[in-house]
């Protein structure tokens, strides 16, 4: 191992630690050489060396030209763009390159003088409290179609392994065909992942490029929702903290102003015109309904008292 790779290790591991004594993550698990499927290559270069980038190609050090299957997404204006260093990656069987780069600030442009409130949640995936709702990703058609194909490749590798256990002699063939279809299922888990990750992207887009002035969003505790066992796989596959973190990024970029509510504020037990707090709603109950006769959708008046909210915290 050069000395390259022994100190992007020990950053890497520098930061695994940080993150979990500030309890942003688990401890760090060591990752055995062959078992992670995700290998990655840091190209640290030096800063007075410019990395030479077309729109097909870029010029890795050590490794020269290297041809990119996707065009037109690498910056190649040097005067613009300066690629401070670049990333390799494999994950199911496809290699990507990240690249780091120091650009211009784009000067920000004017925002509307109104904010919105987002309420997250299981059944929806966001509610937002101007009407619009982003539905569930596990209810996209795409995503169902993959998961049902996914069942039937784990149902077939499941098989394989267990005619292998049945057979005395245990053939070459017979390995090959079962890590044939581990290839296979690794790369259905990839493409659920990639159509997960772009709707998130869609509809963090949606909302930013309203310009608006502030955007408020409550702190859950995803690790308290992950621990019911019942709500877990769906939880997780929501990727709520992906989306929070992702907003807070454009709302940096174009200057808008992110609103993080108490997780203890109780956004959906308070009603919205007179200020009173059901204390007995269930999760069950999906409408609100009020002494006052104050009815709404129990996710659409939870948006709307976080756009009210006066005690938050700006991420």
């Amino acid at each position: 191992m050069s000395s390259k790779s022994v100190k992007q290790s020990i950053m890497d591991a520098d930061r695994a630690f940080k993150r979990f004594f500030k309890r942003q993550s688990k401890f760090p698990n060591f990752k055995k050489k062959g078992k992670s499927d995700v290998k990655m290559y840091f190209v640290r270069t030096d800063v007075k060396v410019i990395i030479p980038c077309e729109r097909h190609r870029i010029k890795i050090p050590t490794l020269g030209w290297v041809r990119i299957k996707e065009k037109g997404y690498l910056p190649t204006n040097p005067d613009t763009h300066t690629i401070k260093s670049d990333t390799v990656s494999c994950k199911a069987g496809r290699y990507y390159v990240s690249i780091l780069v120091q650009e211009q600030e784009k000067p920000q442009s004017e925002l509307n003088d109104f904010g919105i409130g987002i309420d997250l949640g299981v059944k929806d995936f966001a509610v937002l409290s101007n009407g619009v709702v982003c539905q569930n990703i596990n209810k996209i058609n795409k995503v169902k179609k993959l998961e049902k194909q996914l069942k039937r490749e784990q149902r077939c590798l499941s098989r394989k392994y267990e005619d292998d256990k049945k057979r005395k002699k245990k053939g070459e063939a017979t390995r090959q065909n079962i890590q044939k279809q581990i290839a296979k299922i690794q790369k259905l888990h990839h493409r659920i992942d990639n159509a997960r990750t772009d709707y998130v992207n869609k509809c963090v887009n949606e909302i930013v490029k309203t310009k608006l002035s502030y955007i408020t969003m409550e702190d859950l505790n995803i690790s308290g929702m992950m621990k019911n066992r019942h709500l877990s796989k769906a939880v997780a596959s929501q990727k709520f903290y992906e989306f929070r973190r992702k907003m807070e990024a454009k709302c940096r970029e174009t200057g808008t102003q992110l609103r993080i509510v108490d997780r203890w504020y109780p956004s959906s037990k308070l009603c919205h015109k007179c200020g009173c707090i059901k204390s007995d709603l269930k999760l069950s109950d999906r409408e609100y309904i009020c002494e006052c006769g104050y009815r709404a959708d129990r996710d659409y008046n939870a948006s709307l008292n976080l756009r009210d909210a006066k005690t938050y915290k700006v991420a």
